[in-house]
């Protein structure tokens, strides 16, 4: 059974790392990568597949630094010719970038079925480019893949009860992820420091937002080292709208996964824009502040262990207050146990025996 899984950016390729480990020991299954390009720096992709041990792609694309319409609609033709000469009996996608929509698109419109890993998830922004790659994936998948109970709740409020797909929680396969990599843990050369990054059009595209996140860093400066590996759009920002920042505050070039995990495990606390992150800092035992208006991840709002602040200085600046006299009391069964990869490919193998059942029946 060949399968295809569509990859493009950085948490994409941690957790397909995790589940093409485990196809691997699959004799049944062929799985062929598609790399969409979406993230093309060296330092933002060709490290993970390197650390990671992820299987070379078949197929690179290249397709990146444009708008989202043109984006989508190249890897969506480009995917579609590849999925015609290679014919697989399924294609894996996973979270809500460009990358994802193209790939489920691409399938679904020849007839491929789809399987969407993290389905389920909502911010409830409507403005967010992922929250419209999301809900469309969500939509026309075959097999939802869901990280929580929240996750399904969300399906079920929406109606996917009666819809023609199976949604199933599978737990977290990033919780899997950090898990199987953080046995390689680096050796980091500081202490009690906050670790940040800041990658987000919403937060680098405006210079108001930006300066007031880095304003709250400046301040926190003062009292704690600063590591912030920054992405290279939020270094372009800062030199194009003069923003300073203190000599507390490291600029450090973008990260592999390995040393992110081991940065994670030194830090004091996490202020981050990044979906990943956020659990990841959860994953690790570290508090964590959300520079974002809105997070995908609620119950980890709702746990106390992250606290959304936007970009509203006074809100960073207490969220930190308040997390460092706080003790650390972190549940730990919210995302599963570390087992996904497992669950997937026996929900994908079960899927297609059915399948073949229903045509011998008929």
């Amino acid at each position: 059974m060949k399968l295809i899984t569509i990859i493009g950016a950085r948490p994409q390729f941690i957790k397909s790392a995790v589940l093409s480990k485990a196809l691997l020991g699959e004799k049944k299954i062929n799985e062929i990568i598609i790399h969409t390009g979406q993230h093309y720096d060296a330092n933002m992709s060709d490290i993970f597949f390197k650390e990671l041990k992820i299987p070379k792609p078949k197929y690179n694309l290249n397709i990146n630094s444009s708008s989202h319409g043109e984006m989508t609609g190249k890897m969506l033709t480009e995917i579609e010719k590849i999925l015609i000469i290679e014919n697989p009996a399924g294609v894996i996608v996973y979270g809500d970038t460009n990358s994802t929509l193209a790939g489920a698109l691409a399938a679904k419109k020849i007839g491929i079925p789809v399987f969407h890993i993290e389905s389920g998830l909502r911010s409830f922004n409507m403005k967010m480019p992922e929250e419209i790659n999301r809900i469309l994936t969500d939509n026309i998948s075959d097999l939802l893949f869901c990280p929580s109970s929240v996750s399904i709740n969300n399906l079920k409020n929406e109606g996917f009860m009666d819809k023609a797909c199976k949604f199933i929680d599978v737990g977290d396969i990033m919780y899997e992820s950090v898990k199987l990599f953080s046995n390689l843990k680096i050796n980091i050369p500081y202490s009690s420091y906050i670790l940040t990054t800041i990658h987000r059009p919403e937060n680098t595209d405006s210079k108001i937002k930006l300066n007031n996140i880095c304003s709250a860093l400046n301040i926190l400066s003062k009292s704690h080292l600063i590591l912030f590996p920054i992405h290279p759009r939020t270094q372009k920002k800062l030199i194009e709208f003069n923003i300073k920042l203190s000599e507390n505050v490291f600029l450090l070039p973008p990260k592999g996964y390995v040393e992110m995990l081991s940065l994670i495990d030194s830090a004091l606390i996490v202020l981050t824009d990044s979906g990943g992150l956020q659990k990841e800092a959860y994953f690790k035992n570290k508090y964590c502040i959300t520079l974002r208006g809105e997070t995908e991840w609620t119950e980890l709002v709702d746990e106390g262990v992250n606290i959304i602040a936007g970009d509203n200085k006074e809100t960073i600046l207490k969220a930190f207050k308040y997390f460092k006299n706080k003790d650390k009391l972190f549940q730990k069964n919210i995302y599963g146990s570390g087992n996904a990869s497992k669950k997937i490919i026996n929900e994908i193998v079960n899927f297609f025996n059915n399948k073949k059942n229903n045509i011998l029946n008929h």
